[in-house]
């Protein structure tokens, strides 16, 4: 039998930890948490949640490790969750994406409660995006429920999800990069002294009051300001529900930007448009591929034809506004297989965490199979100033495939980019485009699109560059 691997990210935990073996990915049950699991089984919230689309699936495996024999010894069970197409965080998502994981880390909450049992984990790290819907990965992360205790993970979900939320909607919808300097999420005290003072009578029981106490009580030992402190199980619903109806009135309208409306204000022709479509969803099929980047995907117009050829579609974009439109299309129009993501290419997500190997860089999270670079590399090139050969070698990091699209100085768009600027870019012409991407690519096919003088690539990596 092949050696396991584990899970680098998986090591805070006690109760258990997850590991790979020859590409499936596995999750230990310490003994320390037999009877948890065992009550999360036997209750039938595992079963109702799943059914829900609230908790992932998994299988009981009888596939046991190869560590040494004090992780053995320690061993209850070994199970297989359905894996997750794609592992995002909560930096990249939406305003919406970061609402709705609350509110489901919430509703399952409220469930496990009426089946006897709590959440001891409130991380955002543990919501994944399955199916389209924010998903609970972290199957040990319930406990039984002791009458009278409080919700242990109250301050954790306040720090991940309620402090990043009010910040967004009251202060700049930027703020939720806060959560890439803050991995233990933002802290109370910060999110307090950033929000405006009117926000203390919308927030203050979950933020302002908490941060409060968090001053208070900070050298007070943990368990001894638990077991000081009662709440019935009714008073706990009632929290439940009153953070509840804090979340759903966070409200926020994606407008604003010049990328929201992009496809309305573009200088396509309706014929290039069209055959841009066209060629896309033809290359795209010819190739296959089972994982698409869309880079610079906007509000997801190519993303959904790339999604129609079968493949797992990662649609991401530097504008909240437009990354959170196309949130929207996704619970409108039901797409499982469509996650658009907050990007920004010039500064990409970094592997972070302890050791830098807790939560991987976004790169590092691939390769796909193809990468689509639609009306891009002339922001990367001239707005950036990251010369062609570069732009060409991270895309070469990023996919196997290639869909990317030239567009010549005499376009309209370009021209803009260009009007507050001096053009150094000598380099910047058609002929430098495929010299520049030839260095790292073999070009299969290419078009011009009607009505334009913009070009369409289809490229595949070379073996050695």
């Amino acid at each position: 039998m092949s050696k396991a691997t584990t899970v680098k990210s998986s090591f805070r935990d006690p109760s258990g930890f997850l590991f790979t073996r020859e590409g499936v990915l596995y999750r230990q049950v310490n003994q320390s948490y037999a009877e948890d699991y065992s009550r999360l089984m036997d209750s039938g919230l595992y079963a109702k949640l799943v059914k829900a689309g609230l908790l992932i699936a998994h299988a009981e495996s009888d596939n046991g490790l190869e560590f040494s024999p004090a992780e053995a010894s320690i061993a209850f069970r070994t199970i297989r969750p359905e894996r997750v197409a794609f592992i995002s965080y909560p930096y990249e998502w939406t305003f919406g994406q970061l609402k709705d994981a609350a509110l489901a880390t919430l509703s399952i909450q409220k469930r496990a409660l009426k089946l006897g049992m709590s959440l001891k984990d409130a991380s955002a790290y543990n919501i994944q995006f399955h199916d389209g819907k924010p998903t609970l990965i972290d199957t040990l992360s319930f406990e039984t429920y002791k009458e009278g205790e409080p919700w242990v993970a109250y301050r954790q979900f306040c720090q991940h999800f309620l402090a990043p939320l009010a910040l967004m909607v009251y202060r700049d919808i930027r703020l939720n990069q806060l959560l890439r300097v803050y991995i233990d999420g933002i802290p109370l005290d910060l999110a307090s002294s950033l929000l405006p003072r009117r926000t203390r009578w919308n927030l203050g029981l979950a933020t302002h009051l908490h941060a409060s106490a968090q001053k208070r009580y900070a050298d007070v030992v943990v368990s001894d300001a638990r077991s000081g402190r009662k709440m019935s199980k009714e008073a706990l619903l009632g929290l439940i529900e009153s953070l509840q109806s804090t979340v759903r009135k966070l409200v926020w309208k994606p407008s604003g930007t010049e990328w929201a409306d992009y496809y309305q204000a573009n200088n396509y022709t309706d014929a290039a448009f069209e055959h841009k479509k066209v060629l896309v969803g033809d290359w795209l099929s010819k190739i296959e591929a089972k994982i698409v980047w869309d880079l610079g995907g906007n509000t997801g117009v190519f993303s959904r034809i790339a999604e129609e050829t079968g493949a797992f579609v990662v649609s991401s974009d530097i504008d909240p506004a437009a990354v959170e439109v196309n949130y929207r299309l996704v619970k409108e129009k039901k797409d499982q297989n469509l996650l658009p993501l907050i990007l920004d290419l010039t500064n990409p997500s970094p592997a972070i965490g302890w050791e830098n190997l807790e939560r991987d860089g976004f790169i590092q999270r691939g390769p796909a199979g193809a990468i689509l670079a639609l009306a891009l590399v002339h922001h990367l090139a001239i707005s950036n100033n990251v010369p062609l050969p570069r732009v060409a070698e991270f895309f070469s990091a990023c996919g196997e495939w290639l869909i990317v699209e030239f567009v010549p100085k005499s376009d309209s768009q370009v021209q803009k980019l260009l009007r507050s600027r001096k053009d150094i870019f000598n380099n910047y012409t058609q002929s430098g485009f495929e010299e520049a991407f030839g260095q790292w690519y073999t070009i299969k096919e290419k078009s011009a699109l009607r009505d334009s003088e913009r070009w369409l690539y289809l490229m595949h990596k070379n073996r050695v560059a």
